[in-house]
């Protein structure tokens, strides 16, 4: 069997999915190929994964032809599913939802898409994130629905000592993310500021596509860094490859540190549980997708959205009572290692395939 994966862009969450979805995918002897509309810097992460990068409609139709894919996962892009139609594909298409912003901003969406699945797809796919359900209820409660929790490479994605990384061992918060609206890095920034306050020798990493941001995002994050004199603290990564990732996210555990989400709402949460899996604590603002990894105080810590000195005082309890912090580490990881292993997802899609007649 070969599936297909459509995306706009290699970045992100959704590039390391496809990626690990080649891994799992393939072990249950399903070929995975990706199509993205546009190049991005997720596709140094690729080598030797099948996949596509274009937006010509005679490419994409070749691209279909040779492939002769017994099904097609269109994620995020109703519009792909129009197209692929008239395009000529005629096997089944699945619309798979992964994040789509904040709930308002993915129940505007889906409102719109649900003509487009209904037309021309046989099922919806998404993490079983709360909104996403519910928003999926609202406007395809009568359509075939399927909720399969994404995975984690706990292989790759281990603690993996990195103590050239942070030499005189200053503790360090990290963050990860695009800079959009969603994301909420004016929060990120305010903690930041509060927490230095307390921590001189406070250190900020952030690791960001700077070739991925919204109109007037980066000038406002530059502005408000330098209202809140951060500039000394930063220190800003882009496009650090994913197979580097471990090595930053184990460092930042090893000082002390943290990483901190602030996002309104995540799908899923990659950031979150890589972070987890190698041994780096993480306080987050409840974003729905994250509740299946962090259980406050056993596997990670929440605090209340926009509520800063509550944020300020968690961070410290993490950074400050080391047993706390350890005991914390440990479940974490242990927790990732359990719940989203690769043989899990690919025996939840050759069930969903299965269910929708697509057989091996």
């Amino acid at each position: 069997m070969r599936l297909l994966f459509t995306y706009f862009i290699p970045s992100g969450g959704i590039e390391t999915l496809n990626r690990l979805r080649y891994h799992a995918l393939g072990g249950a002897g399903i070929e995975v190929h990706a199509l993205y509309l546009w190049n991005g810097a997720g596709t140094q992460n690729m080598a030797g994964i099948p996949h596509f990068v274009t937006n010509n409609d005679f490419e994409i139709q070749e691209v279909l032809r040779s492939g002769s894919y017994d099904a097609v996962v269109v994620i995020c892009d109703h519009l792909m599913l129009q197209r692929l139609r008239g395009l000529g594909y005629g096997g089944p298409l699945i619309y798979e939802a992964q994040g789509l912003g904040t709930r308002e901003q993915a129940e505007g969406t889906l409102a719109f898409a649900s003509s487009f699945i209904r037309t021309y797809a046989q099922g919806v796919i998404s993490p079983p994130t709360s909104h996403l359900m519910d928003i999926f209820q609202r406007y395809l409660g009568d359509f075939p629905r399927f909720y399969v929790q994404n995975m984690i490479d706990t292989w790759q994605f281990s603690h993996r000592p990195a103590p050239w990384l942070n030499p005189d061992g200053a503790p360090i918060v990290g963050w990860i993310g695009r800079l959009e609206a969603n994301k909420n890095w004016p929060l990120f920034l305010r903690i930041a500021a509060k927490l230095a306050e307390v921590k001189p020798n406070l250190r900020l990493w952030v690791f960001e596509d700077a070739t991925l941001s919204e109109p007037g995002e980066r000038d406002r994050f530059t502005a408000l860094v330098r209202g809140l004199r951060l500039e000394p603290r930063l220190v800003m990564r882009s496009n650090i490859p994913h197979s580097h990732m471990p090595h930053y996210l184990s460092a930042i555990g090893d000082s002390g540190g943290l990483l901190l989400s602030t996002s309104y709402a995540e799908g899923f949460g990659y950031a979150v549980a890589e972070a987890m899996s190698c041994l780096c604590p993480v306080l987050s603002t409840d974003s729905d997708g994250v509740r299946c990894f962090i259980d406050h105080n056993r596997t990670g810590k929440f605090f209340r959205r926009g509520a800063v000195d509550e944020a300020v005082a968690e961070a410290r309890s993490l950074m400050d009572d080391r047993v706390l912090a350890e005991r914390i580490r440990g479940e974490a990881q242990q927790h990732v290692r359990q719940h989203f292993s690769l043989a899990r997802y690919a025996a939840d899609i050759v069930n969903v395939l299965s269910t929708l007649g697509i057989r091996r």
